[in-house]
Parts: structure tokens; sequence; C-alpha cells
């Protein structure tokens, strides 16, 4: 079970404005770039993405109602933006319901059981 929406509204509002910038800058993190499928607007949002040779895979720490995932499985495409390196622009996103948690590194697996997440998004790294 993901965590709870209005916790992700109160981080949205409230938390990734103080600890976004700082988050970001830890291994893995960076910011997800997408447009809103309704407004046309830029946002930007802190998550942790890893790659997988030409894949990337982001958990969906609260699940699949996210207003991120909505604009992203919308337009069909987004871009990963972690401080040390150049932007990512990724594609064709696919929902994965993975209870194994395979596709995440061995140390974010433990993790992910504690708070039963096993839904992720999986995009195609655009060269």
């Amino acid at each position: 079970m993901p965590m709870p929406l209005w916790l992700g509204r109160f981080n949205t509002r409230y938390t990734n404005r103080i600890i976004g910038p700082i988050l970001v800058r830890l291994p893995g993190f960076g910011w997800l770039g997408h447009v809103g499928r309704t407004t046309g607007r830029a946002y930007r949002t802190p998550i942790m993405m890893f790659r997988r040779g030409d894949r990337a895979v982001i958990a969906l720490t609260y699940g699949d109602r996210t207003q991120w995932l909505k604009n992203v499985l919308a337009a069909g495409e987004c871009t990963f933006q972690s401080p040390r390196g150049e932007p990512v622009h990724l594609a064709s996103p696919e929902f994965l319901h993975d209870p194994s948690r395979r596709l995440m590194p061995w140390l974010i697996r433990l993790p992910l059981w504690v708070i039963r997440v096993s839904d992720f998004v999986v995009f195609r790294v655009v060269p």
C-alpha cells in the first residue's frame, strides 16, 4: 500500500519546496520535468529515478493517482535532470506491477517492501 495521497499533496505544497533543492543532490534523485495536461504549465517534481541500460524506472511511492504521473502518461514523455548530469529525455512510459521490486537496486528494495510499494513506471531513455 503506497503512501496516502494527502501526504503527497502536503509534500508538494510544503515539504518539496524546502527540502527539494537539498534532496535532489542525493544519488538517484533529481527533478522530473513535466507539463500539466490541462494547464500546459511546466512543473518540476523531486523524484528518485534509476537507469537500467536504455530504461529508467521510478517507484510509485504515492501510487498511480499522482498528478505528475497523470501528466507524464498524457504527454507520453518527460525529462529528468540531476544536478550532476545532463537532462535525460524519457519517453513511452509504462505502468508495471512488480512485487519482487527487481527493477530497483537491492538497497532500495527493503524500504519499498516496508512501505509496500510494488508499482513502478518504466521509461525508454531517448538518446
